[in-house]
């Protein structure tokens, strides 16, 4: 769907929330994804990125996530993240708890802030979204899967970028 000013403040009050109940086991709570990229299309579901210390630490931020109303999801696939999702009948929201400084961690955070200061790339990267959504609506997999090309050669024009302007990840957004 187009661009929602909403998500910004979807993000702020979450961002909120997760700081107040994490404290200090969260180092960063960032808002990631294309929801966190002003005037790029999106599916409507805020993706937050908690940077921890360590991702054996699970017992010190799943009860406090858990409280909010998010389910721990033990069966992600992806082993660079802990993965939270809302609970049944909650706005769908992505919660992925990744170790601070890793590749992971950093690689979201690039992408969203090249995203947000290159608007050729991002229209590019919205129609493709776009033709995609329409090709595979029904199924989700083969959507996200169309998109990795793209992506890939956003992430190889941000990955130059910050070479050449010395990027490093802003203050954390809440």
């Amino acid at each position: 769907m187009p661009y929602n000013d909403e998500w910004i403040k979807e993000f702020q009050d979450l961002g909120s929330s997760l700081r107040n109940a994490l404290g200090d086991a969260a180092i960063r709570i960032d808002h990631i994804g294309s929801t966190s990229i002003p005037n790029l299309a999106a599916k409507p579901i805020v993706d937050v990125q908690v940077s921890v210390s360590s991702l054996d630490t699970l017992d010190s931020y799943r009860i406090q996530l858990e409280n909010l109303g998010f389910a721990y999801r033990a069966n992600n696939r992806d082993s660079t993240k802990g993965y939270f999702r809302e609970t049944p009948g909650n706005k769908r929201i992505h919660i992925h708890v990744r170790k601070a400084g890793s590749w992971a961690e950093q690689l979201a955070l690039l992408f969203r802030d090249y995203m947000r200061t290159h608007p050729d790339d991002c229209k590019r990267y919205e129609e493709l979204k776009y033709a995609l959504a329409k090709r595979y609506e029904n199924n989700r997999q083969m959507y996200t899967e169309s998109k990795d090309k793209i992506i890939w050669e956003i992430i190889r024009k941000a990955d130059k970028w910050s070479q050449r302007t010395g990027w490093n990840p802003p203050r954390s957004d809440a």
